[in-house]
C-alpha cells in the first residue's frame, strides 16, 4: 500500500506541475508565435491537465478521508472476515501526512475497544488491524484467556462453538465469546483445551504516546503480546464499514457482510 501511495502522490505532483508549467510559461510562447492561448498544445500537456483534478480528488481522498483495505487474514474474526474490504476514517486520530504519516492536525485519539489499521514497528511497509486494548499509562495482563486491565478482568459469556466460512474454515469449533469492556462488548474466538502453556499470556504497562493492540481471534493473532506496544505514529485510522467481501472459497460475494459497521 505504501508504493502505490508513493506513486498515487508523484503522479499527482508531476501531472500538476507539468499542467502549471505550461500555463504560466509554455502556453504564453505559444501564443506569442501566433495561435490562440493554449492551442496546438502538446499531449503531454492534455493528459496532464485531464488527469490531475482526477489524481487530485483520489489523494486529498484517501489520505485525508476515508481509504478502503482489504483483510488478508484471519487475525480479527469474527468481526473481520478474510476477504471483508473495509473502509477506514483517516481523520478520527488527526489529520497526516501522506507517505511519512506525520500529524499535521491533532484532532482525536484511540479510544478502547476501537478497531485501526497502523504500520507496526517491525514491518513499517505494511498496514495491519488490531483492536485497542491498552491506552497510555495502562497495565495490561493476559491469563487463562482473559483479559486484564488495571488489576480489572474483562467479563465473557459463552456463545458456544463457532462455525468458520471459506478460508477462515479452520477456525470452525473454535469458543465464540462475548468480551464485555467498560463501555464496549465484540466477540471474540479462542481456541480452549490446548496442551500447551499460551505463549501470549503476559503483563505489560503501556508507554505513553503508546497503545497495546490485540487480535479478536486471540489464538491465530501476532499482535502487541508478541512484539510490544504501537506508537501513536504508527496510527493509520480507525475501521467503521465493510463495503464489500470477496471470498472464493467461500462462494464469491458475501451479500450478508456488505454495510455492516465496525465495532
Amino acid at each position: 500500500m505504501k508504493w502505490f501511495e508513493i506513486g498515487l502522490v508523484s503522479l499527482t505532483l508531476l501531472s500538476g506541475l507539468i499542467w502549471l508549467l505550461d500555463r504560466l510559461v509554455f502556453a504564453k510562447r505559444r501564443a506569442r508565435r501566433g495561435g490562440l492561448l493554449g492551442s496546438d498544445e502538446p499531449v503531454i500537456v492534455d493528459y496532464a491537465r485531464s488527469f490531475f483534478p482526477i489524481l487530485a480528488a483520489v489523494l486529498i481522498l484517501r489520505s485525508f478521508i476515508a481509504e478502503p483495505f482489504r483483510i488478508p487474514s484471519s487475525s480479527m474474526m469474527p468481526t473481520l472476515l478474510i476477504g471483508d474490504f473495509i473502509l477506514v476514517n483517516k481523520f478520527s486520530y488527526g489529520l497526516r501526512l501522506p507517505i511519512n504519516n506525520h500529524k499535521v492536525i491533532a484532532i482525536g485519539e484511540p479510544e478502547r475497544g476501537d478497531v485501526v489499521v497502523f504500520r507496526p514497528p517491525h514491518h513499517p511497509d505494511q498496514d495491519w488491524i488490531k483492536r485497542v486494548i491498552g491506552l497510555p499509562g495502562d497495565t495490561i495482563a493476559y491469563r487463562d484467556n482473559t483479559v486484564y486491565v488495571n488489576g480489572e478482568a474483562f467479563d465473557y459469556s459463552d456463545g458456544g462453538a463457532y462455525e468458520g466460512r471459506g478460508r477462515g474454515q479452520e477456525m470452525t469449533g473454535a469458543t465464540l465469546l462475548r468480551e464485555e469492556m467498560p463501555g464496549r462488548s465484540h466477540e471474540v474466538l479462542e481456541i480452549t483445551g490446548l496442551p500447551f502453556r499460551d505463549p501470549g499470556e503476559g503483563e505489560w504497562t503501556v508507554r505513553p504516546g503508546h497503545y497495546f493492540v490485540m487480535g479478536d481471534n486471540r489464538d491465530r493473532s501476532d499482535d502487541s503480546r508478541f512484539w510490544g506496544e504501537l506508537p501513536e505514529s504508527q496510527l493509520r485510522g480507525k475501521a467503521f464499514l465493510i463495503w464489500m467481501n470477496w471470498d472464493g472459497a467461500a462462494g464469491g460475494v458475501g451479500f450478508d457482510r456488505i454495510g455492516r459497521s465496525i465495532r
